[in-house]
């Protein structure tokens, strides 16, 4: 009789634990797709909605392709020097001990936290047409703010923290004896860097790359009041989108999203193949 009340107790004890863990996923799953899910179909239905044909076409609407190919190469240049900047950075505060660096640490991180549209505003203050500095840099034929170098500018502020901490923990967990018996092979601290440091880093400067470009697919507030939004000169394809929104072109709109929703989707797949393949190469090397 008692064995047969212990199991009775552990029978329940199974099923409950099984119910939560059934519950929990579907309570994910549910809000998943109110989340992300519906909405995604949603500007998917509605950007095919009338075929290819015309899917095709609205991608050709004025300045529609004009706007992604200026999102796509500001981005890209973006990015790389996001990548080659950010991986220093992180450098510098792992290996260097000096005044300040707490404080710089913590700066790294503001970014994320300021409004994008406060980036935008920030910019234009400091390089506006009629502020000091950007009149006198204007007056050298050098216009930044309502051309595509603010565009450059407000993208690097807003990105800048995803290399750095991408390269950080990483930096952080590599042992300097090899940087050290590099040195005292007589190589440079660039040979040492280039051959011993860089390419324990490539994955995790790789995925802060593409975490840095896919956020980039999508800025629109700070872009908005820096670029002046010049169709064929400095309209970006978020804005574009606006811009079809309010002029009562909805497919349209819905076209230009569903390109950038599958440029960025493919890049997270991509990262999140990049990281599956090095949790595995990790944990074959550390059997």
């Amino acid at each position: 009789m008692i064995t047969h009340t212990r199991h009775q107790r552990e029978f329940r004890g199974l099923m409950a634990g099984r119910w939560n863990a059934g519950g929990l996923r579907g309570v994910a799953i549910i809000y998943l797709a109110f989340m992300i899910v519906i909405p995604l179909s949603a500007v998917a239905n509605e950007g095919l909605k009338d075929g290819l044909g015309n899917f095709w076409s609205d991608l050709h609407r004025f300045g529609a392709m004009g706007a992604l190919r200026l999102t796509l190469w500001t981005a890209a240049l973006m990015t790389v020097i996001n990548v080659i900047m950010g991986t220093l950075t992180a450098y510098v505060i792992v290996r260097y001990q000096f005044p300040g660096k707490a404080i710089l640490n913590a700066l790294i991180d503001l970014p994320i936290a300021i409004p994008t549209l406060v980036t935008g505003l920030m910019i234009v203050i400091l390089l506006g047409p009629q502020e000091t500095l950007g009149g006198w840099l204007g007056d050298h034929g050098i216009d930044i703010v309502f051309a595509w170098p603010a565009i450059i500018l407000a993208l690097l502020f807003i990105t800048f923290p995803l290399v750095v901490r991408a390269v950080q923990p990483v930096l952080e967990e590599l042992e300097v004896d090899q940087e050290e018996a590099a040195y005292s092979l007589g190589a440079s601290p660039w040979q040492t860097f280039r051959y011993v440091v860089l390419p324990a880093l490539l994955p995790a400067i790789t995925s802060g790359g593409l975490l840095t470009f896919a956020r980039a697919l999508g800025e629109f507030g700070s872009i908005v009041i820096v670029a002046g939004n010049i169709p064929g000169k400095t309209l970006t394809a978020p804005v574009h989108i606006l811009g079809e929104i309010e002029g009562g072109f909805p497919r349209s709109a819905s076209a230009m999203s569903l390109v950038l929703l599958t440029l960025s989707f493919s890049l997270i797949i991509l990262l999140d193949w990049l990281n599956t393949r090095r949790k595995i190469e990790r944990d074959d090397n550390s059997v």
